[in-house]
């Protein structure tokens, strides 16, 4: 992660004493108000909780950072910082890839790693209440043990918590069929910008009384609220799924595949597009052996029942063969089909030791997906960087990921312009600047070129009123308000 000049517009604060100008005895209040073991101001501490994995994405130390237990101590935490006028920044794993969890001027952090118990599984009314520090893959491991399945799961559901999958809105492999986090998201407990603890949503299968709140707070990077409980929706295990293989001479015709899939009323449980560059980084890291056949891997999965089930594999397989495939088949080794999708969830780090990654998430219509890898091969042909590409591509959401050498500033300049030329190409076939990372630091600019004028000051509207003093970490999705 680089830490030295930012490229994006802010402040900078020093590593000792009260740094970026905060309110003298903020340190002391919070210590009065917590345990004795919460706050935590030692440097080379505060160092690990100071960015998340955007890369260049700005971020210096924070005055303090803050591990609450429970909710009423992340009030706490808000009302001291509400007193003092400072600036409060929440953060889960630190996993997220557009900067919102990153330290700003003057900042206190508050972690919420250590509130990861699963409180509740309710079996009649498959749900489940947890604190925002569970990991993903946890909770999913924790209520399989119940007949229960909590869908969403992002490439980082070993490590990103549910409190981090709630901030951004996270997909996830299966989210093409089975939605992403708002979607299963029934409640919350928040902390909100004027230090109430609060409960929106509801237990309920059903309910419509008044705004949707809860779903408002999902997605909203931690600008509006601080997550402390979350009740989740759950569905029944699922049977078993078959995988369908496909290799590509080209991400373009790899994308034809993945239209010609929904063109066939097809909705796969997952379909991925992974090419050689990930492949081969995986292969270097764990010598999997799965970069020798193909430019671009095509993996689809089905999970419907029975034969129905059955008759879907084989129609994918026939799509893939249709757009031009070079090799397809069902597999019928699990352990192979498993062993692909593990590469799937290891290409970003894979990656990641190569040099400094610069990571993509816009999404456009599937109809579009084609037109849109085409146009990334060509931004990197023509900025002369490396763009490796990963993809949700049965819904459209695609994640190129740009490399740089380390310590080469004009690559790092062009793989920045090539960012947001991807941004815009996005834009112009119809899609959306991220699709599953979040605004964060990153895309702010490509939210204002997204949304309207009007649509942005209701953006603005929402926020000052649920943060009327602007503490809430500031600075992260929304641009200042043109005077």
């Amino acid at each position: 992660m680089t830490t030295g000049t930012p490229t994006i517009s802010g402040t900078s604060g020093s590593a000792t004493g009260e740094p970026g100008g905060a309110a003298p005895g903020l340190v002391a209040s919070l210590r009065a108000a917590l345990p004795g073991d919460r706050v935590v101001t030692d440097p080379d501490v505060l160092a690990s909780y100071a960015h998340d994995e955007a890369e260049w994405a700005e971020n210096v130390l924070p005055v303090a950072a803050v591990r609450p237990r429970t909710a009423e101590e992340v009030q706490a935490v808000v009302r001291e910082c509400i007193e003092h006028r400072t600036p409060v920044v929440p953060r889960g794993a630190g996993t997220g890839l557009s900067g919102g969890a990153n330290a700003t001027a003057g900042c206190v952090v508050v972690s919420l790693e250590a509130m990861d118990a699963v409180l509740e599984v309710d079996e009649l009314e498959r749900f489940a209440v947890v604190q925002p520090g569970v990991v993903n893959d946890d909770l999913r491991a924790h209520v399989a043990g119940h007949g229960l399945w909590y869908p969403p799961d992002p490439a980082s559901s070993p490590w990103s918590t549910i409190g981090g999958n709630v901030a951004t809105n996270a997909g996830g492999v299966c989210c093409v069929k089975y939605g992403v986090t708002r979607d299963y998201v029934l409640g919350l407990q928040v902390v909100t910008g004027t230090g109430e603890l609060v409960r929106l949503g509801r237990r309920t299968a059903k309910g419509v009384a008044g705004y949707d709140l809860t779903g408002l707070m999902v997605g909203s990077e931690g600008t509006l609220g601080i997550v402390t409980e979350v009740t989740v929706r759950l569905r029944p295990l699922r049977d078993p799924e078959r995988t369908v293989a496909g290799y590509f001479d080209s991400v373009v015709s790899a994308g034809e595949a993945v239209t010609a899939v929904a063109a066939a009323g097809l909705t796969p449980s997952a379909l991925e597009l992974v090419d050689r560059h990930c492949l081969a980084a995986v292969d270097a890291w764990k010598n999997m052996g799965l970069s020798d056949d193909a430019e671009v891997v095509l993996l689809g999965r089905v999970d419907t029942p029975g034969a129905a089930g059955d008759a879907e594999a084989l129609r994918m397989l026939a799509a893939f063969e249709g757009a031009g495939a070079t090799w397809a088949a069902v597999s019928t080794d699990a352990e192979e089909a498993d062993a692909l999708f593990a590469a799937r969830r290891l290409a970003y780090p894979a990656l990641e030791r190569l040099g400094p990654v610069l990571t993509e998430d816009v999404c456009v219509p599937k109809a579009a997906v084609p037109a849109m890898l085409a146009r990334i091969e060509r931004i990197g042909t023509v900025h002369d960087i490396v763009i490796a590409n990963i993809a949700h591509a049965g819904d459209g959401n695609l994640h190129p990921l740009l490399i740089t050498p380390p310590g080469d500033e004009a690559a790092r300049d062009r793989a920045q312009l090539a960012f947001h030329e991807i941004i815009s190409a996005a834009l112009e076939l119809g899609g959306t600047v991220t699709g599953e990372h979040g605004v964060g630091l990153l895309k702010r600019d490509g939210l204002v070129a997204e949304v309207s004028p009007a649509v942005l000051a209701m953006h603005q509207a929402v926020k000052a009123a649920l943060d009327p003093h602007g503490i809430l970490n500031p600075g992260k999705v929304l641009t200042a308000p043109r005077r």
